[in-house]
């Protein structure tokens, strides 16, 4: 699946060099994995000097996010193994993200509200992102089960978290997302549970 954003084409441009150096796509999303878990880290202490490495950190693992994919295409290295590799790494540093997000806001108003909201989000980004995964595999289409438009596609959303945090709107954003990733899940699922019925009502009838 060819990646057709602004921000695919940015990644594209800068992996370009590294095809045949022996860079492997596996090796920028082990870096995906390791500056998205210090985001999340730096999220915790929920200070502003850690805020502002958070925001910068996020933004290089949400461009390495792009960048394994585009070099896995254009450098001809895509295999099963890095597909589902990708995949678990990405989920689980975007779930990451909102759970520290909600440990960084416990001395706040919210408290263990906050708290509890972030593991919340965290486990229905997991669970979202899973039934969109098999969504577009049971789909077989090639396409993707959320796209975008005007050139920006729907995972581009990740690069507005770092310039949020640093605004200090921490606790809205997870409120927002709470919400919003929620109502994501439950349409995903349903979207997943009418596919899955169709193809076991279409191979009934066979």
């Amino acid at each position: 699946m060819v990646g057709t954003s602004w921000s695919h084409c940015l990644a594209r441009l800068l992996v370009r060099p590294l095809v045949g150096t022996g860079i492997t796509p596996n090796h920028l999303t082990t870096l995906r994995l390791v500056t998205g878990i210090l985001a999340c880290a730096a999220l915790i202490p929920a200070d502003g000097g850690w805020l502002l490495w958070a925001g910068w950190l996020w933004l290089a693992s949400a461009l390495l996010d792009r960048a394994d994919g585009e070099l896995a295409r254009i450098g001809s290295m895509s295999t099963p193994g890095g597909h589902r590799y990708d995949y678990l790494v990405d989920n689980a540093v975007n779930s990451a993200f909102f759970v520290a997000l909600g440990l960084g806001l416990r001395e706040s108003s919210s408290g263990g509200g906050a708290v509890a909201l972030g593991l919340w989000t965290g486990a229905a980004i997991f669970l979202s992102s899973s039934w969109s995964e098999a969504l577009e595999r049971l789909d077989g289409s090639g396409r993707k089960a959320y796209s975008g438009a005007f050139g920006f596609d729907f995972d581009d959303l990740l690069y507005l978290l770092a310039p949020i945090v640093w605004l200090g709107w921490s606790a809205p954003l997870l409120m927002a997302a709470g919400f919003g990733v929620t109502i994501m899940m439950l349409l995903t699922g349903w979207r997943l549970w009418r596919l899955t019925g169709r193809r076991a009502n279409a191979g009934a009838a066979e």
